[in-house]
Order: C-alpha cells, then sequence, then structure tokens
C-alpha cells in the first residue's frame, strides 16, 4: 500500500479525472504550496469541501495537473487544473502558512465504457449544456461524449447536488449508477 503526499486544495466543486477546472488562489499559503507543486516537490490533490471536521474535504479527491497559470487583474493566481487519478485522502495536516498537505492512497478510476443505447441522450445533453455554458467548453481540447465515464463524471462536476451526495454516486465501482441518475434526472425534466 504505497501512499503519496500531496498538496491539497479543498474547495466546495469537483473535479474529476479527464475534467478541467479553473480556480483563483489568493492566500500566501496556498500560493507558497503551487509554487512547490511547480517545483515538483509535491504532487497536487483537489478535493471536495467538508467544513466542522478534521480533514478539511471528504475522503474521495483527485490527483491533478496544472495543465495552465496566470496572473488576474486583483493580482491572484488563476490555474487550470486537469484531474488525473482518484485518490483517497488518509489524513491531513495544516501547515503554519495555511496550506494543508494530505497523506493519499491512490484509488482505481472508473473505467472507459461506451455510451449505448437510451443513455446517448445523456450525451446530447452535455454537448448542449456546453454550448450555452462556454466557458466550461473553453477549458477542453476535445468532448470525450462517446465515453460513458467521461460524460458521467462531467455531469457529476456539474450538477448542483450535495457534496455528500456526489460522494455517494463517486464511492461506486463504475459510472452505471451516476449514468442511471443523470437519465432519470434528464427524463424527468424533460416531461
Amino acid at each position: 500500500m504505497l501512499t503519496h503526499e500531496m498538496a491539497l486544495i479543498a474547495r466546495d466543486d469537483l473535479l474529476l479525472p479527464g475534467g478541467r477546472i479553473e480556480i483563483r488562489v489568493v492566500e500566501p499559503g496556498q500560493l507558497a504550496v503551487i509554487a512547490e507543486v511547480l517545483k515538483g516537490d509535491y504532487r497536487l490533490a483537489f478535493a471536495m469541501e467538508r467544513e466542522q471536521q478534521v480533514i478539511p474535504c471528504y475522503p474521495l479527491a483527485t490527483e491533478c495537473d496544472i495543465i495552465d497559470f496566470n496572473l488576474l487583474d486583483d493580482d491572484s493566481l488563476g490555474l487550470v487544473l486537469e484531474g488525473r487519478q482518484r485518490v483517497k485522502v488518509l489524513s491531513a495536516a495544516q501547515r503554519r502558512d495555511g496550506a494543508w498537505i494530505a497523506r493519499t492512497l491512490a484509488s482505481n478510476n472508473w473505467q472507459h465504457e461506451p455510451i449505448e443505447g437510451e443513455f446517448e441522450l445523456i450525451s446530447q445533453a452535455l454537448a448542449q449544456f456546453y454550448e450555452v455554458n462556454p466557458e466550461l467548453f473553453g477549458l477542453y481540447v476535445h468532448l470525450h461524449l462517446d465515453d460513458a465515464t467521461w460524460v458521467s463524471q462531467r455531469w457529476l462536476e456539474v450538477l448542483p447536488l450535495y457534496n455528500k451526495d456526489k460522494q455517494l454516486l463517486l464511492s461506486q465501482p463504475d459510472c452505471h449508477k451516476t449514468m442511471d441518475f443523470v437519465l432519470e434526472l434528464i427524463k424527468s425534466h424533460a416531461t
């Protein structure tokens, strides 16, 4: 069981393997730990925030890469992160500067599966969602709308669900329950 120390960013957002998110970093401690990530001192984990806990996030997180960054108008740092590997946060400690360092264990990513039958509706709806949300669409070079895992993970990232409910779906061994949930949601709003 090989564990890794990772810099941890906890937000009220979800990032999964293959997904991309743009975040803003302003706290000095987080800026310092991002510099350490860029130097190769740490890997980076992104997790959903969980308040009033010893660890500031839910246990399921995603190891990610910084694929772009820029200085924003307010002198904060804008980062584009891309999810790579699911990880489980085993423990975390806060440094004096406020940044969090987590002990993580790699978890299995959901396997890629083709979208078939009635589930193609989910893929079509995601394509439409990106058309009306160009700021999200612009983060991607390619949309993998034929991959059930990719599509279901993008839906989990954007659906307005409680974080604990997203964690329940993420704890499943594959994307099937998420696909069923999203399909039922779309069907219920179509009638």
